[in-house]
């Protein structure tokens, strides 16, 4: 009986033959890592997310086969292609004076802290974590969602917001404190006791 390779070895496989053309590979690639680049890009650029995750996708794909490193490597390479590409969409919507997405703030965080952030998301389901999370200071949301969402550590979000890993650490500890005390996460952790 044959063992099922896990989360990391089929990242790791997918990864090493979509390096090398490999077009099955590449479409294992964008369905293990496309839910949480489209998360963070939602908290990042709004309604413009499942363009820029295109975007973001269409530069992987074109420049993939010249990436030399691991999967935890191409997943802040990835995250850091991603954020460009909202940065750059978020100036177009200012330049057209559209409305402008909510700040995001960075996030980091301990297992303690990181945990409140997994209760936002399984509260009452991804959509309403992701509106919670816009709700931080753009440096705490980034952080908490590259952290959470995205599987960095605090080296790896830092390389992809070019931050210090010490900032990003407190950026991170700040919004999930925040999460943290938000009335309806309150309100939510209250009805799980009683209940």
């Amino acid at each position: 009986m044959s063992k099922r390779a896990g989360p990391a070895e089929d990242l790791a496989a997918a990864l090493t033959g979509a390096v090398a053309g490999d077009p099955d590979a590449f479409a294992a690639l964008w369905r293990i890592l496309h839910p949480p680049v489209l998360r963070y890009l939602r908290v990042v650029c709004g309604e413009a997310a499942e363009d820029v995750a295109s975007e973001t996708w269409l530069q992987v794909s074109r420049d993939v086969a010249g990436f030399n490193g691991d999967p935890t490597s191409f997943r802040v390479w990835l995250f850091r292609i991603a954020r460009h590409r909202g940065i750059d969409e978020n100036r177009r919507a200012w330049r057209r004076r559209e409305e402008a997405t909510e700040d995001v703030a960075e996030l980091v965080g301990s297992v303690a802290v990181r945990d409140v952030a997994l209760d936002v998301i399984e509260l009452d389901g991804t959509d309403w974590a992701l509106k919670l999370i816009g709700t931080l200071p753009k440096e705490q949301a980034e952080a908490v969602l590259l952290r959470v969402v995205g599987g960095l550590d605090v080296a790896d979000t830092a390389r992809v917001l070019g931050k210090r890993p010490g900032a990003v650490r407190v950026a991170a500890m700040r919004g999930l404190r925040r999460l943290a005390e938000h009335p309806q996460v309150r309100a939510r952790h209250l009805g799980r006791e009683e209940g």
